[in-house]
């Protein structure tokens, strides 16, 4: 398996690649231009062209199937070049905007990204967990992810684009990769996606919360909370075990965001499990303090599991409750309810 030109910002880039100007062209062709192989740099020499590919690859990713939803949203099936498979989804958050015929703002896209092949964190109620772990993805296995959905859908490189990190895998167990894939984004040169744009979802991982608010990249972070107690938490959450939810509150504590902006709260929401009032007051309780947005989700049922999609009137009255109560609380809708929208399941789909 070679190395993507991918995995390199443009300064690393620089010790590779010479004379220095070819690598502003390269760049160019790989974040402006969406260029798969080097065939398609056509301003490059043949003798360059030629050393480059004998030792790296420039997308080491292929789209193998694709599912479109009625809303938008597109879930990609993507194959590394060791043959293994992950997932990314094109989200569409809004529509474009015409006042007289003519485009006042254009519509406003997401990609959820993934960070691994597999996961290792094991949540009762994800797809995900159930193939178990392969591997961490390389920073450019990640950074191909969206280059290769923005080609796709024929989205310019200077057009505006949210990426979360919220696909298979746990971002913070591939911290390394992650970091190296966020830095990249946000090469002016490249596809300058400020850190405000990208948000990397964590299960809670306490210890790396910390590492990576070190960092200073400018992310915002969202945690996976999903429940109110430790009990519950560790069903659905084994991890928890080891994170517990006081070690997760504090490290969010100590992370650096902006201060315009909230630290958001994923809060998975099933059917009599945590869809219950007395669940809205301890959270209400445990969030005290922190300048927070709760993301109610509906859970996504997949075949086998154990699990239920709560009814929109508990969903109401909990978000309700939250309002009243001074929290801040949006119910995320249901993207690609009608394709296999739930984490992993694509890719189950497609086993051979």
């Amino acid at each position: 398996m070679k190395p993507s030109l991918m995995d390199f910002t443009q300064k690393e880039l620089i010790d590779i690649i010479q004379p220095k100007f070819r690598v502003k062209q390269i760049f160019g062709w790989m974040y402006h231009n969406y260029a798969s192989d080097f065939e398609d740099m056509k301003n490059i020499p043949k003798s360059l062209k030629e050393e480059l590919a004998s030792k790296y690859v420039v997308n080491p990713l292929k789209i193998i199937n694709k599912e479109v939803s009625s809303d938008g949203t597109i879930k990609y099936l993507l194959e590394l070049q060791d043959g293994k498979t992950m997932e990314a989804v094109w989200l569409k958050m809004k529509d474009d905007i015409y006042e007289d015929g003519k485009l006042v703002q254009e519509a406003k896209y997401t990609i959820c990204v993934s960070t691994q092949v597999g996961c290792k964190v094991g949540c009762s109620f994800c797809l995900t967990a159930k193939g178990g772990f392969t591997r961490d993805l390389s920073a450019g296995e990640i950074v191909a992810q969206v280059v290769t959905l923005k080609k796709d859908n024929n989205h310019k490189h200077n057009r505006k684009i949210n990426i979360v990190y919220m696909g298979m895998g746990e971002p913070l167990d591939n911290l390394d990769n992650l970091s190296q894939a966020i830095k990249i984004f946000q090469e002016e040169e490249g596809l300058a996606i400020g850190g405000k744009r990208q948000t990397v979802s964590t299960s809670g991982l306490s210890s790396k919360i910390d590492k990576l608010g070190e960092m200073d990249l400018g992310v915002h972070i969202a945690i996976s909370l999903h429940a109110v107690d430790d009990e519950l938490r560790s069903e659905l959450i084994p991890m928890n075990k080891a994170h517990n939810i006081n070690s997760i509150i504090e490290a969010v504590k100590r992370f650096p965001i902006d201060t315009r902006k909230r630290v958001m709260f994923e809060y998975l929401v099933i059917k009599d499990k945590n869809d219950d009032l007395a669940s809205a007051k301890k959270l209400v309780k445990l969030l005290h303090g922190i300048k927070a947005k709760v993301n109610l989700i509906y859970f996504n049922p997949y075949p086998g599991t154990p699990y239920d999609r709560p009814s929109y009137e508990d969903m109401f009255a909990f978000q309700e409750y939250l309002v009243k109560h001074g929290l801040l609380c949006t119910i995320r809708d249901s993207k690609g309810i009608d394709i296999s929208a739930a984490c992993g399941q694509l890719k189950e789909k497609n086993k051979k």
